[in-house]
């Protein structure tokens, strides 16, 4: 089980003194798959919901494509997986409410997720910007990578080899670095009324202090998203929202929130 929340230690993110960092928990490495067995449940309890948003997440991934294959750039494909995982925070704030809505005993509904956006419009639509900055800058340096694939070669995979190995490496960093800007912040933003730059260093900090755990559950992401793209998108009705469930309670397990919270 998870430690008891507790002062969060001195390190360069607590003393930067851009904003307060909120106490977050010291986390064990099997809690990921507890936040999926809730994910799990949480499905089960809200079926309707869930296959609402699941085919939301399923059209977007497939409206990338589809300009892919108008533009036939097929490099263009690992770009555009790495922005739908950056998007993909931001979208799944009404599957966050969905959790938190029984969470508190209630009956979710359509209208309130789609709503949830609206309790901290601010900073909610902040993180939508920094989001498409970091969009815009990943697809800048996969244009550079791209840059230097010399146009006379054949496409075979012996001669892609050596850009697909680049790109993957740059983007496995960018990933990486997006997990511990994003991984909590959205979840913040929602359930507390703080600035933007307060969420954001939380989930750095919170990241930083359960590494292992929380890449154990990037990972997840990551092959959750992937298989997506693997079975044409249909399995992203279901993964997505399993992923926006597990990582709302990855955020109550994590940050210390306003209440007392027990899993069952």
């Amino acid at each position: 089980m998870s430690h008891h929340f507790k002062e969060t230690p001195e390190n360069a993110i607590t003393q930067s003194g851009i904003a307060r960092v909120i106490p977050c928990k010291e986390l064990d490495v099997g809690d990921p798959i507890k936040w999926l067995s809730l994910a799990i449940r949480d499905a089960m309890r809200a079926p309707g919901l869930t296959a609402f948003y699941g085919v939301l997440f399923a059209v977007i991934p497939w409206v990338i494509m589809y300009l892919v294959a108008m533009t036939g750039w097929h490099l263009v494909i690992l770009p555009a997986i790495v922005c739908f995982m950056l998007v993909g925070p931001f979208l799944a704030a009404g599957l966050y409410d969905v959790s938190w809505e029984m969470e508190k005993g209630h009956k979710p509904t359509l209208r309130h997720s789609l709503r949830a956006m609206r309790r901290n419009a601010t900073n909610e639509w902040g993180f939508a910007v920094l989001l498409m900055f970091m969009m815009i800058f990943w697809l800048r340096v996969a244009s550079i990578i791209h840059a230097l694939y010399p146009p006379y070669i054949e496409n075979t995979l012996e001669s892609l080899l050596p850009f697909l190995v680049l790109g993957s490496l740059v983007g496995a960093v960018f990933t990486v670095a997006m997990l511990f800007l994003t991984a909590f912040t959205q979840p913040i933003l929602m359930e507390r009324k703080v600035d933007l730059a307060t969420a954001v260093l939380t989930s750095v900090n919170a990241v930083w202090v359960n590494k292992l755990p929380m890449l154990i559950w990037g990972a997840i992401i990551f092959s959750a998203v992937a298989i997506g793209f693997v079975t044409g998108f249909v399995g992203f009705i279901v993964l997505m929202p399993l992923v926006a469930y597990g990582s709302w309670h990855a955020y109550i397990d994590a940050i210390e929130t306003k209440r007392a919270r027990k899993y069952e």
